[in-house]
């Protein structure tokens, strides 16, 4: 992760769940997993963001919302789609509101599957995502300017 200048911060937003993912992600911060030694930092502000973390599945209401989120944190950016409602809808697959996964709506990077996933799985995953952040980088870095004639 040398192209970093700053550490990486992540952005968790919960879909529609069950909350059982949230409590692995929030047990990732505590000194039994601390995912802090990565240099990685929880934000609540998409424009600090550089990994989108997201938990349940996609419903007809926070659609906007996730498509909002992802459009406002700056490029190269990651999504990192957590736990089996992320990944594909889950248990609400088959309710009435429930679009599935977050794959339905933006991009996904890295799929962290599990009922409820982890703490070591989501650190496995943000990590795969940061390998993924710097591929992103290094094209974008190499990508020709467009202001350049």
């Amino acid at each position: 992760m040398s192209f970093l200048k700053k550490s990486p911060w992540i952005l968790h937003y919960d879909g529609s769940s069950c909350n059982g993912c949230d409590i692995e992600v929030l047990a990732c911060l505590t000194p039994l997993y601390d995912i802090e030694r990565f240099g990685i930092i929880n934000t609540g502000n998409p424009k600090h963001a550089d990994v989108f973390l997201i938990t349940g599945s996609v419903n007809e209401q926070n659609i906007p919302i996730i498509k909002r989120l992802y459009e406002q944190m700056p490029d190269p950016k990651v999504v990192v789609a957590v736990g089996i409602c992320a990944t594909s809808g889950g248990i609400f697959q088959e309710c009435y509101n429930v679009k599935g996964g977050i794959d339905k709506v933006i991009p996904v990077d890295v799929y962290v599957p599990g009922c409820a996933a982890r703490p070591e799985a989501i650190i496995d995953g943000v990590v795969q995502g940061l390998g993924v952040l710097e591929k992103k980088y290094a094209a974008l870095k190499n990508k020709p300017s467009k202001t350049a004639a």
